[in-house]
């Protein structure tokens, strides 16, 4: 199965100059715990960061900054870790394990953004499959006990 399959295409992102306070603003409408920091204009932005509602209150709340003194360029830490879209579910778990993240957006060959991945959305699919080999094994006791009785 590949990440395209699986991952939430509707993307809650914003360019690296919009203010923290508007994107904190994003994630509450929105339901989510992380805005995409993109480059470039819709439908060919391409991400460069992401910020999560953790990175406002670690680098910001409890350091007791002035939220309105800052945009979401302002949290961007380390190199952000994408997966491309024509990747593996496995893949995509050794990458984001590697890297130690939880979430990463999903970029086409031309490096677009085209979705989001999470570990929630990994772990319900691959609890899915384990469900499935594990009907696999049920099914196979009882067609042999069906078969030699």
């Amino acid at each position: 199965m590949l990440v395209k399959s699986i991952c939430v295409r509707k993307v809650v992102a914003a360019p690296r100059n919009t203010p923290l306070l508007e994107a904190a603003q994003l994630m509450r409408r929105h339901h989510v715990g992380e805005v995409v920091v993109t480059n470039g204009p819709v439908g060919q932005r391409q991400p460069v960061g992401i910020v999560t509602d953790r990175d406002i209150v670690l680098e910001v709340v409890a350091l007791d900054l002035e939220v309105n003194d800052l945009s979401v360029g302002d949290l961007i830490t380390g190199e952000l870790v994408t997966v491309g879209e024509d990747a593996s579910l496995l893949d995509t778990v050794r990458s984001m394990r590697a890297s130690g993240v939880r979430r990463a957006p999903v970029v086409d060959r031309a490096g677009i953004l085209v979705g989001i991945v999470s570990l929630d959305d990994l772990v319900e699919v691959l609890a899915e499959e384990l469900s499935g080999l594990a009907k696999v094994i049920a099914r196979g006791q009882q067609r042999e006990a069906e078969l030699r009785p």
